[in-house]
């Protein structure tokens, strides 16, 4: 690991000036809040930083009501805590639900909201130093295309990358209104949920379209609507502990037998969460049938470009996807 020093943040204020600061004098900085990515990542010498800004004891924890029934999140609130409070397991289930889906216990006592967005790839050749990865490397050339498929991306990968998001709390947010607040050194910035992360292109090193200096603070979650209907679900390789093979975060209005409406999210299949827009337009307005469901899955996967390596991957989505509309 390479030497770094370390500095506690007394404001958001102070931990940009320090960020900015760094940046000035030629030196690189990180954010520290939980740690439980950026600590690995500096262990196994994915990343490294001359400057660590902890902001883990800001006062970004709180979890209050928006005027439209919606939620606001501070950045810094520990996933176990947001995922446990009555707020959201009553407007927004499938929140709270993909939290629970994540990692151990202990890990959501330590991780953090913002920090959960910003979740790097978990493809085990990111992880690993010693083979060429375009994200960690850029122009080293990317080992999965050809080598383990199991977590490659169905949708928007390039010759760049095929490595897909981790997050389970993602995919239910890519499903709801959601506004992430920054703080950066011209101010604040508020950014739709769905522009904030980005597919690989020709850079797969930028996960986001976050400035190098910006600070998330806040997650702001629009009111319920129909959100108080919604499931999440997750197919993976073990009961816990595990990174989603494929995952699902629905929520359903159903009127007289017909889908008045609905949002859909899809995990471990996209290098950003996934939005599944043409599934809901399918069953928007259509009949509230399994046929009807099974079959705006497919719609959806109609994009969908999986590497020779990764044939089964389709066939993955439509198992959490059911479970969810029959729940």
């Amino acid at each position: 690991m390479r030497p770094f020093t370390y500095e506690r943040a007394r404001s958001v204020a102070d931990a940009l000036r320090r960020t900015v600061g760094a940046t000035d004098d030629g030196a690189s900085a990180a954010y520290l809040a939980g740690g439980t990515n950026l600590i690995d990542h500096l262990r196994l010498g994915i990343r490294e930083t001359d400057r660590l800004i902890d902001v883990s004891h800001l006062d970004l924890t709180e979890v209050t009501e928006l005027e439209d029934g919606g939620l606001r999140v501070g950045a810094l609130a520990r996933n176990a805590d947001v995922a446990a409070h009555p707020l959201v397991r009553r407007r927004f289930p499938v929140v709270s639900a993909a939290m629970l889906a994540g990692a151990s216990g202990q890990l959501r006592n330590m991780a953090t909201m913002g920090g959960n967005l910003l979740q790097r790839t978990r493809c085990v050749y990111f992880q690993d130093p010693s083979t060429p990865c375009n994200k960690r490397e850029p122009g080293s050339g990317c080992s999965a295309i050809e080598g383990l498929g199991t977590y490659n991306a169905l949708i928007g990968a390039s010759d760049a990358c095929v490595a897909v998001h981790p997050s389970d709390l993602c995919v239910a947010l890519a499903a709801l209104d959601v506004t992430v607040v920054v703080e950066g050194p011209l101010g604040e910035r508020r950014i739709d949920f769905a522009d904030l992360h980005r597919l690989p292109g020709d850079h797969p090193e930028q996960d986001t379209t976050l400035d190098r200096s910006e600070l998330i603070t806040t997650i702001e979650i629009a009111g319920p609507g129909f959100a108080g209907h919604s499931r999440y679900r997750k197919l993976r390789e073990r009961a816990s502990y595990a990174f989603a093979t494929v995952s699902v975060a629905a929520a359903l209005d159903v009127q007289d037998g017909r889908v008045a409406d609905v949002r859909l999210g899809l995990g471990g299949v996209a290098h950003r969460p996934h939005r599944a827009r043409r599934a809901e337009d399918a069953l928007r307005g259509g009949p509230a049938t399994h046929e009807a469901y099974a079959a705006a899955i497919a719609a959806e996967l109609e994009q969908a470009r999986p590497v020779p390596t990764t044939p089964t991957r389709c066939s993955s989505c439509s198992a959490p996807s059911r479970r969810c509309w029959t729940r």
